[in-house]
């Protein structure tokens, strides 16, 4: 079998194509369109938690594009020893919102004010990213544990878990589910609009129309929002004209005991990363397996653990490699690694230009729905891609089928390991971690069956044209 995922001629440009100016740029837009809100959003949905002053959870904001266009510029260059040399875009690690949360209430409990808080979290979450930066050493001798089979669950699970983002968005989002709007004509038929307008655009021969389908899209269902009335402005009132970054600006605390909890989910987005770069290697068509592959991951964590200790520098919660570009590359047809120079570079003047960025976060929750179903299941996609590279034997089809009953089972309902100590049920409640732990321990423990066939594999799966009949 090669270590080459088999290609598809599905991609216009590839991982070291330079597309011309003009295509640049509407790549970067589509990428930054599909990414924008869910880059922002941790730190709006901590800050409000945390009833932060609108002044900190501002500077929150800005910091994260900032840090985020620092981290694609050092994913995609690949300096050394750093980075993945692909179209990997840096995010805020949505698994870290529910743990800074805790971690910052109970702080406020106990009576410390902001400047502590914010100290402690952004203190604990810059030793907590060396953690990440070790990991990416050891990487390479793992090969037995991080197979195609537990790299594939772990992308499929992070596909099926954003799934139900990209509906629930659909449907208008949880501010609709509050005031009772949710799933109405409105949402359903914005949600449709976009999905079907993404789709036409996707069929298109043209290269250009094809890589801005998404984009279209979103500015087509953006546009009918407008003319109904649900895009709210409100979110742009009395931002700063400029935002500069100040290094440890709220000074520097550490706390054991939250960093033990914070540890945790740092080991777990190293397995989302893997899941991750991995997603986005099959889907530029480049190996996932072999030195180079596992260059690129080593690469790709050690990338992602620099920026998160920049990013808690600056004043943003920890990064990792985002997930959601893998579907706008697999809908787009573009791979190229040239494009993430200009996502890096808007990412930051949007962070020093607050009121550019904010602009994003206006796009109603169904406008970004439509979209993300259709990209979130490219994501589920390139999972099974992964799964079956190798072939799926009877051994295999065990350990997918029972990461993928515990994983899926933990989101349908994560309450059900709550009997577990607090520091094992922070890591089983998430399904991407309940599935791709589930995979590494059943890959270790059910042994190989060298005289087993391997069973159903991708190349099954293409379809050969049928022969003229030449009668």
């Amino acid at each position: 079998m090669s270590d080459m995922p088999s290609s598809n001629n599905d991609l216009i440009y590839r991982v070291e194509d330079k597309p011309p100016f003009d295509q640049c740029i509407v790549g970067a837009i589509t990428h930054l369109l599909a990414i924008f809100v869910p880059m922002v959003a941790p730190a709006l949905i901590v800050g409000t938690a945390l009833g932060l002053p609108p002044d900190v959870t501002a500077y929150l904001v800005s910091m994260a594009m900032i840090a985020s266009g620092i981290g694609t510029w050092l994913q995609v260059n690949r300096y050394g020893r750093v980075g993945s040399g692909l179209l990997s875009i840096q995010s805020v690690n949505f698994s870290f919102v529910t743990v800074m949360i805790a971690l910052g209430s109970t702080m406020k409990a106990d009576g410390m004010h902001v400047e502590a808080i914010m100290s402690t979290l952004l203190g604990i979450s810059f030793v907590g990213a060396f953690l990440v930066v070790g990991s990416s050493f050891i990487l390479p001798y793992l090969k037995r544990v991080i197979t195609p089979t537990v790299s594939g669950i772990v992308v499929l699970m992070i596909g099926l878990s954003l799934i139900k983002v990209g509906i629930i968005d659909f449907g208008g989002g949880y501010s609709a589910k509050s005031s009772g709007t949710f799933g109405n004509y409105e949402n359903i038929g914005i949600g449709l609009l976009v999905l079907l307008v993404v789709i036409g655009f996707n069929c298109c021969q043209n290269a250009l129309l094809r890589m801005g389908g998404i984009a279209i899209g979103l500015i087509v269902g953006y546009v009918v929002a407008l003319c109904l009335g649900m895009v709210d402005f409100s979110v742009m009132q009395n931002l700063p004209v400029m935002t500069v970054p100040v290094p440890f600006k709220y000074g520097f605390s550490f706390d054991l005991h939250a960093f033990l909890v914070a540890g945790i989910i740092y080991l777990l987005s190293v397995l989302e990363a893997v899941g991750s770069i991995t997603a986005t290697a099959i889907v530029s068509e480049q190996p996932i397996k072999g030195d180079e592959y596992t260059a690129r991951l080593s690469g790709g964590v050690l990338a992602d653990g620099l920026v998160s200790v920049i990013a808690a520098m600056l004043g943003s919660l920890p990064l990792t490699t985002f997930s959601q570009n893998n579907g706008v590359i697999q809908m787009t047809g573009v791979a190229s690694r040239h494009i993430g120079k200009y996502i890096a570079v808007i990412l930051v003047v949007l962070g020093l230009f607050p009121v550019i960025g904010r602009f994003f976060t206006t796009i109603p929750a169904p406008v970004l729905g439509g979209a993300m179903t259709l990209m979130f299941s490219m994501i589920a996609i390139a999972g099974i891609r992964i799964i079956i590279s190798d072939g799926l034997n009877r051994r295999e089809t065990i350990i997918v089928a029972t990461s993928l009953g515990l994983g899926l089972g933990v989101s349908y309902d994560p309450e059900v390991f709550r009997i577990l100590p607090e520091s094992i049920y922070v890591l089983v409640e998430n399904p991407i971690c309940a599935g791709g732990l589930t995979a590494i321990f059943l890959n270790l423990l059910i042994p190989q069956n060298k005289s087993e066939k391997p069973g159903v594999s991708e190349a099954e799966f293409e379809v050969v044209p049928a022969e003229k009949n030449t009668d």
